[in-house]
């Protein structure tokens, strides 16, 4: 079944804030195609020149870099001028949900529930107390960085300058959102289908950084315990926010649900992580999808 696929490229590592993530996530990708017989090899866009992939006789690429270059459009762009298939969103749909403040204004015009929010940019400067006056406790979030990086809780003037200050030193755009409080969800997608609903539980604040990587406090629950109703009906908000966003192939969409029951979405992820530990294996593994068959799964999408 293997040599279908030719010689297979794992884009890991790069130079992201997120490198340490992805060097894990490739590694994991690329022992599951060795497992399976594919003939793949581990390529570091951080250390080589892409153009070293025509040399090599790469004939598609699975594309495990997280955050910056590699999951926001510009890797994607580089294998579409190569003529070189890639797994997961194209140009578009990397750069768009990349973007977090873009995608607030798409949920928001797209009449799908979101929490409210207000963009801070670093040119035109911020009243903190304003922000803190209309929104009560706020999450601040680098408009591009993802695996939690640069975020922050604030519910005081000072406690906001601080986190917004700290934001900036990763974008110039930096998203405000009312804090919710209540339960974090995750859907996984696979091709068309929205996967198994995941609940996260972290004693931290949020499901931060320390929460997704070093800590083993953070307790999973899939399928999520929720009615059919609502499993349903996060599953279609989720496959309507992937859609808007023009993602495609696989790639997982986070969500809350607040303490009176309604949901709100926070993001598309095209390059979620994938350690066996991950929560995209975690959902296909729900179905009966090992993490083996997931990766072939998604590396067929390029044939």
């Amino acid at each position: 079944m293997s040599s279908q696929f030719g010689k297979v490229a794992v884009l890991l590592g790069g130079s992201s804030a997120e490198r340490e993530v992805s060097l894990k996530s490739g590694h994991a990708v690329l022992n599951a195609f060795i497992s399976q017989g594919v003939d793949a090899i581990a390529f570091d866009p951080a250390e080589r020149n892409l153009w070293e992939l025509k040399d090599l006789g790469v004939e598609r690429v699975f594309i495990a870099l997280h955050g910056r270059g590699g999951e926001d459009g510009t890797i994607q762009g580089a294998l579409e001028f190569m003529g070189i298939p890639y797994t997961g969103s194209g140009v578009l749909g990397s750069a768009l949900a990349m973007d977090k403040v873009r995608c607030k204004h798409l949920f928001q015009s797209a009449k799908l529930s979101t929490a409210p929010y207000a963009v801070v940019s670093k040119e035109a400067g911020f009243d903190a107390k304003a922000l803190i006056t209309q929104f009560g406790k706020v999450m601040v979030k680098p408009s591009h960085e993802g695996s939690s990086i640069g975020m922050a809780q604030a519910d005081s003037e000072e406690s906001l300058t601080e986190a917004l200050n700290n934001a900036f030193k990763f974008d110039d755009q930096v998203l405000v959102e009312q804090w919710i409080t209540g339960r974090e969800f995750t859907v996984s997608m696979l091709g068309k289908d929205a996967l198994p609903v995941i609940e996260m539980r972290t004693p931290r604040g949020f499901y931060d950084y320390e929460a997704k990587y070093q800590v083993n406090s953070t307790q999973y629950y899939c399928p999520a315990d929720i009615s059919a109703a609502h499993t349903e009906q996060l599953q279609v908000m989720a496959k309507h926010a992937f859609e808007l966003v023009g993602a495609t192939g696989w790639g997982r969409v986070d969500a809350m649900q607040d303490e009176q029951g309604h949901f709100y979405l926070l993001e598309v992820n095209t390059v979620p992580g994938m350690t066996e530990k991950s929560l995209v294996p975690m959902a296909a593994k729900a179905t009966g999808v090992s993490f083996e068959q997931l990766v072939v799964r998604i590396l067929e999408q390029t044939l």
